[in-house]
């Protein structure tokens, strides 16, 4: 298994495996737009790869904020249906905490789908904390 950053020009090799996990059904033309557009914001997405095949990845976007810090919000983690519950995102996780903290990040955040009861568990069982909602108002 190897992790690497995923360059801004190959950044559409991660939209099938966010299509797993997307609540929209985005086209392809609207999702590779937008992630052209987030490669240029404080964003960097993670890969997973085994024998050169994309299986999973995760957006990490930086910033500081007041009541934590330095931080990273870690965003759209996906690992391929085909091969869940292996552990591979626990070590994506682990390989995300180590790379962020080597970047100088004090936290991680994260938001998950309230009807995703398995995400939840999994992130708790990480050592994530729940600490509000979030919301979002299309205008």
């Amino acid at each position: 298994m190897e992790f690497k950053i995923i360059p801004a020009d190959q950044i559409s090799t991660v939209i099938p495996l966010v299509k797993i996990m997307a609540k929209d059904n985005f086209s392809d033309a609207v999702l590779l737009q937008r992630f052209k557009e987030m490669t240029t914001q404080n964003y960097e997405c993670v890969g997973v790869y085994v024998d050169q095949q994309l299986i999973a990845v995760a957006g990490m976007w930086f910033c500081t904020r007041h009541y934590s810090g330095r931080s990273v919000e870690v965003d759209h983690v996906c690992v391929d249906n085909a091969i869940r519950n292996q552990g591979i995102g626990t070590k994506l996780m682990e390989w995300i905490q180590t790379y962020v903290k080597k970047k100088g990040c004090e936290t991680i955040e994260l938001n998950t789908y309230i009807e995703n009861s398995l995400s939840q568990d999994f992130y708790s069982r990480q050592g994530f904390k729940k600490l509000g909602f979030h919301y979002l108002k299309s205008i």
